[in-house]
């Protein structure tokens, strides 16, 4: 299926660098790790591969409200967002972002937690392919979950961006 819509994108610094977002006028739909410039290339590829045509416009106003939020998350002075979100997924994949967002903030939770949680316990690797598909990390939360071992294991960002996030939020120690 083919959606025509009009998107919005802006870059925003973050403690964890560069952040470029995607927004439709139905809510935010993509945050890329990475500056504009380098971003379009990959994001240009996700909206033809989620049959997203119309137009790419470079709009702060049209994101002005996803980077308040973030910037308020990152100053610890928000531990969840309330913007309106326009997902792109399959209906297994909503699943599985749907919970990741139950996850409190300063908690983590376990690829077969989360497995159980939607009713499908084996299907962690499933689980963790969703995880990685996320189009909306940090607002969507993907960084908090963690191998059933307590381990950090992988991150759209890296493992550093994963490690400062979750010392943001105080669920683990952060390394100086």
């Amino acid at each position: 299926m083919t959606t025509q819509l009009t998107h919005f994108v802006d870059e925003m610094d973050s403690p964890i660098g560069k952040l470029t977002i995607v927004a439709s006028d139905q809510g935010v739909c993509h945050i890329h790790f990475g500056e504009l410039e380098a971003s379009m290339v990959n994001i240009k590829t996700w909206l033809k591969k989620n049959g997203r045509k119309g137009e790419l416009l470079r709009s702060k106003e049209h994101i002005r409200p996803v980077c308040e939020q973030l910037e308020d998350y990152f100053a610890r002075k928000r531990f969840e967002f309330d913007l309106p979100i326009d997902l792109c997924g399959t209906p297994f994949q909503k699943k599985v972002w749907n919970a990741l967002r139950t996850i409190q903030y300063g908690t983590t939770k376990s690829y077969k937690q989360i497995a159980q949680e939607i009713g499908a316990p084996k299907a962690i690797r499933a689980i963790g392919g969703a995880n990685n598909k996320n189009p909306l990390p940090i607002i969507i939360p993907c960084h908090r979950v963690i191998g059933s071992n307590g381990n950090m294991v992988g991150y759209g960002g890296g493992l550093d961006k994963k490690e400062i996030l979750l010392g943001l939020e105080g669920a683990i120690e952060q390394i100086s």
